[in-house]
């Protein structure tokens, strides 16, 4: 974002160039594409005439109001601050996906009959496997970049080779491999264990490496420090390195926690009763697949649009604790 006291910011909707630029772009974009048969061309129908007939003119007119549309829509949105054009551009991209999702013809009652049970089976087991995946796969990072950045030749090979593999092969595979492999070695677990464990050791390899640049990132005089006062190593980390690496890890571990909250659906193949399972479970037999798939996908955009409101915030508190 461009900061007012520090880098002067000049208002491009407002220059002629630029309208005429977004104009011709949007114009040329929607020429390319016949819409005279959608909803679009129904609403037109006064303009164009007979939708299916108005060939070449319909579609050049549909291309010139929705240009013109969009381009006062953007001229009159810069009038306003910056919070007031966030909360209007959100709404209208909202109106415009709802409309996008009507054109399917949903069955509305179908949804609202299924919701609450998407909602308490499949949410709570897609939140409850994405959770405890998060603490292993947290508790393992830590382990191995600590051993990462060791001296000792044994821990950082072993650490090295753990993220080169499980960052190398895809999840779904490993999810397989773990689900259907460690019973050849005698070692049965149930679909929920097996997925939690290809989640953690996964996501563990990728924020290893999150954990290590936040570590390395604390002067080493801090090390110094802190073992010249007595502090063994694991108070050490707890007390004076993790706290002050924390404003580094928490946006790219955020960013981790919200892709491994949709990385859960693939547990859905070992027959895990999460969101997607049920979502393509319940509309399989009535053929309503599009609506608990749409319903399936609002709920995880809800799920990781609050998480991104609690990452903007932990980062905000952290921030302020490092000022202070």
């Amino acid at each position: 974002m461009l900061y007012s006291d520090t880098v002067e910011s000049e208002v491009l909707v407002h220059k002629p160039w630029f309208v005429a630029s977004i104009f011709a772009i949007v114009f040329a974009a929607f020429l390319l594409f016949n819409l005279t048969g959608t909803s679009l061309g129904e609403l037109m129908r006064p303009v164009i005439g007979d939708p299916l007939q108005s060939g070449f003119y319909g579609r050049f007119a549909i291309a010139l109001v929705v240009a013109v549309v969009f381009c006062l829509n953007i001229i009159l949105i810069g009038f306003a601050s910056l919070r007031v054009q966030i909360y209007i551009v959100w709404l209208e991209l909202l109106l415009l996906f709802l409309a996008f999702f009507q054109s399917f013809n949903l069955s509305m009652p179908f949804i609202w009959e299924n919701l609450p049970f998407l909602i308490t089976q499949g949410v709570v087991t897609t939140i409850y496997v994405s959770a405890v995946s998060l603490f292993l796969a947290s508790v393992i990072a830590i382990v191995a970049a600590v051993a990462k950045l060791s001296s000792n030749g044994f821990a950082y090979a072993i650490a090295s080779f753990y993220t080169s593999f499980f960052r190398g092969l895809p999840l779904l595979m490993q999810i397989y491999l773990i689900y259907l492999g460690l019973p050849q070695l005698g070692i049965i677990i149930d679909a929920v264990p097996s997925g939690i464990l290809a989640l953690s050791l996964c996501v563990g390899a990728y924020m290893t490496e999150i954990f290590r640049a936040g570590i390395q990132s604390i002067d080493r005089g801090q090390w110094e420090a802190s073992r010249s006062i007595g502090f063994g190593f694991g108070l050490t980390m707890r007390k004076v390195i993790l706290p002050q690496a924390l404003p580094v890890i928490i946006p790219p571990m955020g960013n981790t926690f919200i892709a491994m909250l949709k990385d859960s659906s693939l547990v859905s193949v070992l027959g895990v009763w999460e969101l997607t399972f049920l979502a393509r479970t319940i509309g399989q037999p009535t053929f309503h697949h599009m609506e608990m798939l749409i319903t399936a996908a609002i709920i995880y955009w809800v799920m990781s649009a609050c998480l991104e409101v609690l990452q903007s915030r932990l980062e905000r508190h952290y921030a302020r604790s490092k000022v202070r």
